[in-house]
């Protein structure tokens, strides 16, 4: 009966492993799934998706990107000036103990900058996300395609902290 227990626990397991096959860890951040849109062939940027929780007891700051898959990549967010939507770099996202923060189409993101080639649908590309204190991870994004709202992603996060200390 053990046997069998213990087969049937590692058969979950596995099955539950394409379920959390799609998220990182840096220290007491849980990074959940990255993507990007896929790009038209002529876009020079693109932008990547993630959330961020901090299990951890003290504030934690993403605090910078990068990718072989594009010249620089920055920290942004958009704002409303005057009715018109711009972007803007952000020196960091703090994210706060037992919070979480999404960046998603529209608010905070990674602008990838000077791609390499388009991003594909299907494809994934290797970042890096460095933390102020919990270091560098590297991650993928999963490349979903050009029309993605962002919205399956939404799992309620909050909008978080960009740039405020």
């Amino acid at each position: 009966m053990k046997r069998i227990l213990g087969i049937a626990t590692a058969l979950v397991l596995l099955g539950g492993g394409a379920v959390l096959a799609h998220g990182y860890k840096a220290g007491p951040i849980d990074i959940g799934h990255p993507w990007a849109r896929a790009t038209a062939p002529s876009a020079p940027n693109g932008g990547a998706y993630l959330s961020l929780t901090n299990t951890g007891t003290a504030e934690d700051r993403l605090v910078a990107a990068s990718t072989p898959a594009a010249e620089k990549a920055e920290l942004h967010t958009h704002l409303n000036e005057n009715g018109v939507m711009k972007m803007r770099e952000v020196p960091f996202i703090a994210v706060a103990p037992g919070d979480s923060v999404k960046l998603a189409p529209g608010g905070l993101h990674v602008m990838l900058l000077g791609l390499k080639k388009p991003l594909v649908k299907g494809e994934r590309v290797p970042l890096t996300l460095r933390f102020e204190k919990a270091g560098s991870v590297e991650v993928e994004l999963a490349v979903e395609a050009a029309g993605q709202s962002g919205s399956d992603h939404d799992h309620g996060h909050n909008a978080g902290q960009a740039g405020k200390q």
